[in-house]
């Protein structure tokens, strides 16, 4: 990859970076910081990365430096023994998006980020596999896993409308 490249790639996906990471965090500060950061680790290695491949390495990047900072805040919490039930909501809401964003954060971190990255950003399976690490049978468990919660979570359209 050369310079031009690079820039490309820096004015092409850095607000989509910046939304998958702020949709994680929620802080803005730390987003912009973890984005930098990305581009520091891709701009390193440009001369070893094929142009084609610059927003996935660059997705790839950012997804590891935010599960790098998510563990060093320790807000990671364990959901394997989360009682679904307790966590739905049946009051009438009309702000599906609050709704929904609310419900995001309650998913585990992992299920979290296959969600973001198929339903926000568009990625295929595979793309989102070589994102985390996982492989395409994992990535689509978990999207199943953290779409049957949210609907749990909402509930029926009805009540939200």
């Amino acid at each position: 990859m050369n310079l031009q490249e690079y820039n490309r790639c820096v004015e092409t996906h850095a607000d989509s970076v910046f939304r998958f990471v702020l949709k994680h965090i929620k802080d803005r500060d730390m987003a912009r910081d973890i984005v930098q950061d990305s581009y520091e680790k891709m701009w390193r290695k440009v001369e070893t990365i094929e142009a084609e491949k610059a927003k996935t390495y660059l997705f790839t990047t950012a997804y590891h430096t935010l599960i790098d900072y998510t563990r060093k805040q320790a807000k990671q919490t364990d959901f394997s023994e989360v009682n679904f039930n307790q966590h739905s909501h049946t009051a009438q809401y009309s702000d599906l998006k609050k709704v929904l964003n609310q419900a995001l954060e309650l998913l585990p971190e992992v299920q979290k980020s296959v969600i973001l990255l198929r339903d926000y950003e568009g990625y295929d399976y595979l793309e989102i596999g070589n994102i985390t690490g996982l492989s395409e049978s994992q990535v689509k468990v978990y999207i199943f896993r953290a779409r049957t919660f949210l609907k749990n979570y909402i509930g029926k359209i009805e009540t939200l409308i």
